[in-house]
């Protein structure tokens, strides 16, 4: 018996959309490990990623073989990364980032070149998805289409957290192209493969280490430039011993030393340059404080935090971490291992999240150096650290100390306005004024439970410092407080970077060049109502993960399960769709009902519930509106004249979506609901007036 043709085609467009998924996440997760700071551009290499796929899709119907150019334009774009490594990427004036380099136009150009390159690595991917969707049943393709994503998006996630590893993941990619492909095309793509894959071998360190959210390298304070992998065997009890400088994506994070000065002879550089300095700084709580009993670290990463609580008699250590990468090379390379200690418990989860379920009367709060250096979610432009630094945030803090407790932050202010900016922030959560300590550019507030605690103006180098203006009543900057709805701590006000900007134009340019290429004349209400559906979805989605994360935590669980949930109910709705005899304009009722509730229902009333509640919310409000807008997408998608042209356009509008939820860092994120509203009902006015003029779809 001879397989039938349709389910070959079926297996292909599983196969195409698997590696289409995983080649996005796996682009997404390792350039910043290349490219230093692209990790805050991560949504743009998503957007770059569908704007490939879109044009691709959009030139299925043309008798180009775009396909076989998949190996050239891959080592095209690894070709760009590698010869970008050495550029640091900038950052606009408004915008602060740990290790900061003005914009320039060499940022701008590197940038923009990296983003076309990635997007057309996915050209050729798309165009064979178009063919199979012209040459398959409608809604069956879609379905195929969606069970690849879905597959892709599982296995991505497992592969990310278990075992990462760039080489491994681009020959899987490798391989499911050369399993679509003829024989004949081996003979010039698997040499080319392997000379990506060497080039790829040859620029990476074997020391690194994958964390679920980082790329993580350490070396000795003594020797920056040698990786390590492994400490010496008798760390923990050697006299002298090291200490190690932990970077993540190429930049300092933190230290793993042992803070214990007795551990270093006299004549040690080391004990008398590096660990007395760090000792002070991490002790400077426990001489401002006399609580000894119960204390919570937001972010201890290294455990110096950690160490100073157990060295000044703390009973009881909370440290939290979300990423557990950090907390197993902590335990292997800090000399004082911190994490050994008994009257520590370690809990890896979101800052925030746990602060939402922690039991209230800690003597001592403290934040370690939480600024993030990556986003939390490929889909939005909020960092890591995102709803820790808001004003709701902090009072969620500041409610867990007892009477005589001390709420401690300290940060790395890398610009003049970020000082002020948080003191503002705190002094809104808390409603007290806080007690800033400074050095350089790190800034230590202090807030104790207590107005009547008096705090001494100078603890070893660090000094009480006194704004010239009050920054409160008469501000040296005028900034915006970062809020759950605006979780831009990093931003000096409401606007959107200028850099961000011209990247988010110069892809808005290469959209539009490539509609006006590929349909042309041929451009109609199809195109436009298929584009809205995907600007309307994709802020959907986005607006999804924005919400989890803030009531469930900034983890990769909590993303991956929300992105494989959309999916899953777009395969519903898809299903659903099949059984249903047509499109039908009430369809969009129900869906307009989820969108107004979800504009009029604060976040802030879903987070004062408790975790059930904020749970069946969830399953409430992220999976109906997406499932009532895949019914729509599916019941027109049945009607299209041209199915890979109109996918193509939904792909590219999904692109657009991405790009206003940049609006975010100028409106908030809640505003964004009256986009996605705008977007459905411009989807629903096209399809009326094509219904009208009997245009075809």
């Amino acid at each position: 018996m001879h397989p039938d043709p349709q389910n070959r085609l079926k297996l292909q467009l599983v196969a195409l959309s698997f590696a289409a998924l995983f080649l996005e996440l796996m682009v997404i997760r390792w350039v910043p490990s290349v490219v230093p700071f692209i990790a805050y551009y991560a949504n743009l290499m998503l957007l770059s990623s569908f704007l490939g796929l879109g044009a691709g899709a959009m030139a299925g119907k043309r008798p180009w073989d775009l396909f076989k150019w998949f190996p050239v334009f891959l080592a095209l774009e690894i070709a760009t990364l590698v010869l970008c490594r050495e550029v640091t990427l900038g950052a606009s004036a408004g915008e602060a980032r740990f290790t900061t380099l003005n914009h320039t136009l060499l940022n701008t150009l590197v940038l923009i070149w990296i983003f076309a390159s990635n997007a057309l690595v996915f050209v050729p991917l798309g165009q064979r998805i178009g063919i199979l969707f012209d040459s398959l049943p409608r809604l069956s393709a879609y379905g195929w289409d969606l069970t690849g994503s879905l597959l892709g998006t599982l296995c991505f996630g497992l592969f990310s957290l278990t075992f990462f590893s760039p080489l491994l993941g681009m020959a899987a990619v490798m391989m499911v192209y050369l399993l679509l492909s003829s024989r004949s095309r081996w003979v010039l793509s698997l040499p080319l493969f392997v000379a990506i894959l060497a080039v790829m071998f040859s620029h990476s360190d074997r020391a690194a280490i994958w964390s679920p959210y980082h790329y993580i390298t350490i070396s000795r304070i003594e020797t920056p430039e040698v990786t390590e992998s492994d400490p010496p065997p008798n760390l923990q009890t050697m006299v002298n011993p090291p200490a190690y400088s932990v970077r993540i994506n190429q930049f300092f994070y933190h230290f793993d030393a042992t803070f214990d000065s007795s551990r270093y002879t006299p004549d040690s550089r080391l004990g008398r340059t590096f660990v007395t300095p760090w000792l002070q700084y991490y002790r400077l709580p426990y001489f401002l404080t006399k609580a000894r009993d119960r204390v919570l670290v937001l972010g201890s990463g290294g455990g110096g935090d950690v160490q100073a609580a157990l060295v000044s008699g703390v009973k009881q250590v909370d440290a939290v971490d979300i990423d557990p990468g950090l907390i197993k090379i902590a335990r292997r390379f800090n000399a004082g291992a911190p994490y050994a200690d008994p009257r520590v418990t370690v809990h890896i989860d979101d800052a925030r999240s746990y602060l939402a379920k922690a039991t209230p009367g800690y003597d001592l709060i403290t934040y370690g150096f939480l600024d993030s250096q990556t986003l939390f979610s490929s889909m939005t432009n909020v960092r890591l650290d995102g709803y820790v630094f808001t004003v709701e945030g902090v009072r969620s803090a500041y409610r867990l100390l007892n009477d005589d407790g001390l709420l401690l932050l300290s940060f790395y202010a890398t610009q003049e306005w970020l000082g002020p900016k948080l003191y503002q922030m705190v002094a809104e959560a808390t409603g007290q004024t806080p007690v800033m300590y400074r050095v350089d550019r790190t800034v230590i507030l202090c807030v104790p439970r207590n107005p009547a605690m008096k705090l001494p103006s100078q603890v070893f180098q660090f000094t009480r410092f006194q704004f010239l203006h009050d920054p409160v009543k008469e501000p040296l900057y005028r900034v915006e407080l970062p809020t759950d709805d605006w979780p831009f701590l990093y931003l000096i006000r409401k606007a959107v970077p200028f850099d961000y900007v011209i990247s988010i134009g110069v892809l808005l340019l290469l959209s539009v060049a490539v509609l006006v290429g590929l349909r042309g004349r041929s451009f109609g209400a199809g195109d436009l109502h298929f584009g809205l559906l995907g600007m309307g979805f994709l802020l959907l989605e986005t607006k999804g993960i924005g919400d989890c994360t803030l009531y469930f935590g900034a983890t990769w669980l909590v993303t991956t399960v929300v992105v494989a949930g959309v999916l899953v109910m777009v395969m519903l709705a898809n299903r659903v769709a099949e059984r249903l005899k047509g499109f039908s304009f009430w369809m969009y009722i129900p869906l307009f009902a989820v969108l107004v509730l979800l504009l009029i229902v604060p976040r802030g009333q879903i987070l004062e519930w408790n975790l059930t509640g904020r749970l069946l919310w969830a399953l409430l409000a992220v999976p109906l509106p997406v499932f009532f807008a895949g019914i729509i997408f599916s019941t027109t998608f049945r009607e299209s004249a041209v199915p890979s042209a109109v996918f193509g356009a939904n792909l590219i509008g999904a692109m657009v979506g991405g790009f206003c939820e940049y609006l975010a860092m100028a409106v908030g994120g809640h505003k964004l609901a009256i986009l996605v509203i705008a977007a459905y009902l411009g989807s629903l006015l096209t399809m009326r007036l094509a219904r009208r003029r009997n245009l075809s779809l």
